[in-house]
């Protein structure tokens, strides 16, 4: 889609936080390209971006992490360089396989490449989707960007099934957007966009494929994902500009920080945020696990102002509607590490693969109650368990009519009372293929977590959280060897007896004692709904009223006035922020954009 030179400027401006160190500009015939910089391999402005080998013209965001082994498997076949940047290593390596590149490269990506002579454009994303990437394709017209914002225009509308999608996820699931006509591409795929005929082809390059469990005895595997582990940790601490990690109370981080302190000449930066609450702050473990590594600790202690002042930076930096709430959380920690480095490796991604979420608990508990038969379990639910249990009554009522583990895994992810007004997931059809993949419903629930909910929410929180800082934050544990891996290994190895990241804990043993993590899970959240009832009442109840709700799509309304009415109510147990703080994100969003 041709762009004079301010129009492209101006939605570069957008999003100039993803790149405040150079902003690259070309035309070429009908084709525009237009980049921005965070440096961080190469700083040297021979490394700047629209890059250009013969008649190819590369914009890319993220790292190929293995970027020096494939250098010298070019090098072996007569490539030469002028750069020690990753960018020039693509736009070669495509020149020599074309599309088999993908399947060598180890990394986060999004990239395109303009091939003058064949007049098409060749885009690929990273197999887990870490690095974002949207396009606008209508008529033949196109437009690709890291975020949305700049594809937003005075003729955008709202595509009503995303918004469905959003209702029940609390995120745009891919291939959709918020928009119409606006879409991401899924993760572990290419697209090819032939110029000349002007059409689209989209082709998988990797995938979950289905689970052949490895034959391989406990400490054998242990020996082996540790070898794994500290190879991932390794390629990431590649850069030429500072860098730490973060570091949580929680397991994975404190294993990704020992690691990397064993392969840092100096005592590695170590970045934590604490909560004034006691229930959410988990400074004090970080603190405990900093002094057994020997890292510089840098900690920041907040109050709920300090994360409430963000909610507007929250809205300009997730250009599409994002309700998960440790966002706000995420922001401010990287807001802080920016001060000190530029590239951050982060536990994510390991709860994924070796089964940490306490979902996981819910599915056994799930396995053993699905084993009373269905028509009992209907009957049941005319006995008012919400007065003996902390759950809701629909929750509970969904739950004893669930047919099967793989059904409880599709609520658990979407939700076990629908907020829609007409329940539509024709959209999820794309994710069903998770019930194919293992005979272990644990694994199965695993798989969905992967495809849809880490690259949708957790990828997606990371990615934005990070670079509104202008921050990079790495993890070792999204490498899909390590994915790959753990999925090859028995469920018992990971989860057995309510034992969740049961490997992962036995390795960390040799860096930190057990009696200092093995704590229970608690997350990175904020106490959103003692904040709704209290300091944020008052904007939530405008916000909200009927008015507003009313412009959402398909949405409920009578089910959300309800639910405000019970959340507000002072004597109710009941927490509702989650869905609340979903339909006001929306709102807010719809606002902003004036859609």
């Amino acid at each position: 889609m041709p762009f004079s030179k301010i129009e492209v400027l101006n939605k570069l401006e957008k999003i100039k936080y993803r790149g405040p160190d150079n902003l690259g500009y070309e035309k070429i015939n009908e084709i525009t390209l237009g980049h921005l910089r965070l440096s961080i391999i190469d700083l040297d402005m021979r490394s700047n971006q629209p890059f250009t080998f013969k008649q190819y013209k590369i914009v890319y965001n993220g790292e190929v992490y293995n970027f020096t082994d494939i250098k010298k498997e070019l090098e072996k076949t007569g490539y030469s360089f002028t750069t020690t940047s990753d960018t020039e290593v693509l736009i070669k390596g495509y020149d020599a396989w074309g599309t088999a590149l993908l399947s060598k490269l180890n990394g986060m990506f999004a990239f395109s490449i303009y091939d003058l002579e064949k007049n098409i454009i060749f885009s690929a994303r990273d197999r887990l989707g870490v690095k974002p990437f949207y396009y606008y394709w209508k008529n033949g017209k196109l437009e690709i960007c890291s975020q949305m914002a700049p594809l937003i225009n005075e003729s955008s509308e709202i595509c009503n099934d995303a918004v469905s999608a959003y209702l029940d996820c609390g995120y745009v699931p891919s291939p959709l957007s918020i928009l119409k006509d606006v879409y991401k591409l899924e993760p572990g795929n290419f697209m090819i966009i032939d110029l000349a005929s002007n059409t689209l082809e989209k082709k998988s390059y990797w995938s979950l494929d289905k689970v052949e469990v490895n034959n391989i005895s406990y400490s054998r595997a242990k020996e082996e994902l540790h070898e794994l582990l500290k190879d991932a940790v390794k390629i990431r601490m590649r850069s030429d500009v500072p860098m730490g990690t973060f570091l949580s109370g929680g397991i994975d981080s404190a294993l990704v920080s020992s690691i990397a302190s064993k392969f840092s000449k100096d005592p590695i930066n170590t970045f934590t945020i604490g909560f004034e609450d006691p229930i959410f702050d988990e400074s004090k473990v970080a603190k405990k696990f900093s002094d057994v590594i020997g890292s510089n600790h840098i900690e920041n202690l907040c109050n709920a102002s300090d994360v409430r002042n963000l909610i507007p930076d929250l809205l300009r930096v997730y250009d599409e509607p994002f309700a998960d709430v440790s966002a706000l959380p995420s922001l401010l920690l990287n807001k802080e590490a920016k001060k000190h480095v530029t590239v951050a490796l982060s536990g994510d991604g390991g709860d994924e693969s070796f089964l940490g979420y306490t979902h996981f608990d819910f599915m056994s508990k799930f396995i053993n109650i699905s084993k009373i038969p269905l028509v009992l379990r209907k009957m049941m639910c005319l006995f008012p368990w919400h007065y003996f249990v902390s759950a809701r009554k629909t929750t509970i009522t969904s739950i004893l009519k669930t047919n099967n583990p793989d059904e409880y895994s599709i609520k658990t992810f979407l939700g076990f009372d629908s907020i829609q007004n007409k329940v539509n997931i024709q959209w999820f059809n794309k994710y069903l293929d998770f019930k194919h993949n293992s005979d272990n419903p644990f694994q199965r629930m695993a798989d969905l977590n992967i495809k849809l909910w880490l690259e949708n929410d957790s990828n997606v929180k990371v990615d934005r959280a990070s670079m509104a800082s202008s921050v990079e934050v790495r993890s070792p544990f999204l490498d899909y060897r390590i994915v790959e891996f753990a999925r090859q290994l028995p469920v018992i190895y990971r989860y057995q007896d309510g034992i969740k990241k049961r490997i992962l804990k036995d390795i960390l043993s040799e860096y930190i004692p057990e009696d200092l993590f093995n704590l229970p899970k608690r997350g990175f959240t904020i106490p959103l709904g003692s904040w709704i009832k209290c300091e944020l009442k008052e904007e939530f109840l405008k916000t909200l009223s009927i008015e507003a709700l009313e412009t959402i799509p398909n949405l409920n309304v009578s089910k959300i006035h309800k639910i405000i009415r019970k959340h507000m109510h002072v004597n109710e147990k009941r927490d509702y922020s989650s869905t609340l703080w979903r339909i006001y994100i929306l709102l807010k969003w719809k606002e902003k954009y004036n859609l």
